[in-house]
């Protein structure tokens, strides 16, 4: 087996004396799993959850429970005094210049569906054309097509290359005077591929199009700057960085957000209520209707925490370490294909056994401790693409070793052995 010498110094700047006491972090990686240490390799899906993120949701509902922006009492106003905090923490992390351009929303999904409502609905007509790409999420391509239903826009596609890179003269072919919105995924949750977006949203705007970052997969590997990209919108959720599941976050510049009626109503997005007419409250609140997911936000809060101090510099660069170890460990079975080559790659490796169906080898894998993804990944239409049915998915984190790749590898051989192949 190619084995590539563990450099940890000069190669990622995290020694293998770090990352053991980062794994010491998360209680979950002392769990086995059948028998045998688990191996958790499906990190793209929702990577698991360090000791203090669990604690901060533990302490919020131990001892300071309470609605938010609503009490005058002593558990409210902390309650309501670490949220607030957690949504400085979030407009710092991302680099927005107003803290009201930060809206909680239950994940991405519901981020990308609030602009397709409040932000483009009310201003498309037949035959405008919202643009994506062909490697977008599920959540970034369906309520585009509902939107579209809704007005008669139309979908446009920028197609990719074999590699899983967008073909960028034809994504500049599909900019016309009908694009009325770009909505991109920033990192493949399928390829790892890692979009050239500030050059994409350069090239849109010199059209006065508006765009829209699906940014789930790149939060956690990489600094996300909304101001330095200059993007218009920007979704990500908090389980996909180490926070709690059910809270997300939606940034949008301030003078848009502004002008965008609300998506829903109820509580706390209200500034006066009559029976003949409702003032809406001021941003952020105006979007965050009812009760939120107090102990989301502020896991969340804690979990950026928890990121920052490690640093997002430090974990790309050792995430990239683990990806080219088991890229280039992989290339010597030759009935592997590896489904994405971008120059440009998180640390997403999709993979097909020619014979094997992804989920026997999800199956097999799962018997030696090893818990990868399996299936089309929330991205049918990029399947279409590469005509494949399905892939098996390894995504890598920061607490993931050399050595857990190794135990990964011979799980690949076990899965030969099995099939004879």
């Amino acid at each position: 087996m190619l084995k590539i010498p563990i450099k940890t110094q000069n190669i990622t700047s995290l020694r293998q004396s770090d990352i053991q006491k980062i794994r010491q972090d998360f209680p979950i990686l002392n769990t086995t799993v059948h028998g045998k240490p688990l191996v958790y390799f499906d990190n793209a899906n929702t990577p698991q959850k360090p000791q203090v993120v669990i604690d901060s949701v533990n302490d919020i509902y131990t001892k300071y429970y309470s609605s938010v922006h609503r009490g005058v009492h002593c558990l409210s106003e902390k309650s309501t005094r670490l949220f607030e905090i957690s949504r400085d923490k979030v407009q710092n992390f991302i680099s927005a210049k107003h803290r009201e351009e930060i809206i909680f929303v239950r994940g991405t999904t519901e981020a990308i569906n609030l602009v397709a409502q409040s932000f483009a609905r009310p201003q498309l007509k037949p035959d405008d054309e919202i643009l994506m790409t062909t490697m977008e999420h599920h959540a970034n391509i369906i309520p585009w097509q509902m939107v579209c239903g809704q007005t008669g826009a139309k979908l446009k596609v920028v197609p990719i290359n074999d590699n899983g890179e967008i073909i960028f003269e034809e994504f500049i072919k599909l900019l016309n005077p009908r694009t009325k919105l770009l909505a991109v995924v920033h990192v493949s949750n399928s390829l790892g591929t890692i979009n050239p977006i500030e050059k994409m949203i350069e090239a849109a705007h010199q059209q006065n199009i508006p765009v829209l970052i699906d940014g789930a997969q790149a939060v956690v590997h990489q600094k996300v700057d909304v101001r330095k990209s200059d993007c218009d919108f920007y979704a990500f959720s908090g389980h996909k960085l180490y926070g709690p599941s059910g809270i997300g976050v939606l940034y949008g510049k301030k003078a848009l957000l502004e002008a965008m009626p609300p998506y829903q109503g109820g509580g706390n997005m209200i500034s006066q209520v009559t029976f003949e007419k409702t003032i809406y409250n001021t941003l952020p609140y105006k979007f965050e209707a009812g009760t939120p997911h107090i102990a989301g936000v502020i896991g969340l809060g804690a979990a950026i925490d928890y990121i920052d101090n490690i640093g997002l510099d430090k974990i790309s660069r050792y995430e990239k370490y683990l990806l080219d170890y088991a890229t280039q460990s992989m290339q010597e079975f030759s009935d592997i294909r590896i489904i994405g080559s971008a120059q440009k790659k998180a640390s997403i490796l999709s993979f097909i056994f020619e014979h094997i169906h992804a989920h026997d080898v999800g199956t097999i894998l799962d018997q030696e401790g090893i818990a990868i993804r399996t299936g089309h990944h929330c991205t049918m239409p990029l399947m279409a693409r590469f005509n494949v049915p399905a892939t098996a998915r390894a995504s890598f984190a920061f607490y993931n070793t050399i050595e857990e790749i190794d135990v990964f590898l011979q799980g690949l051989k076990k899965i030969k052995e099995v099939f004879h192949v």
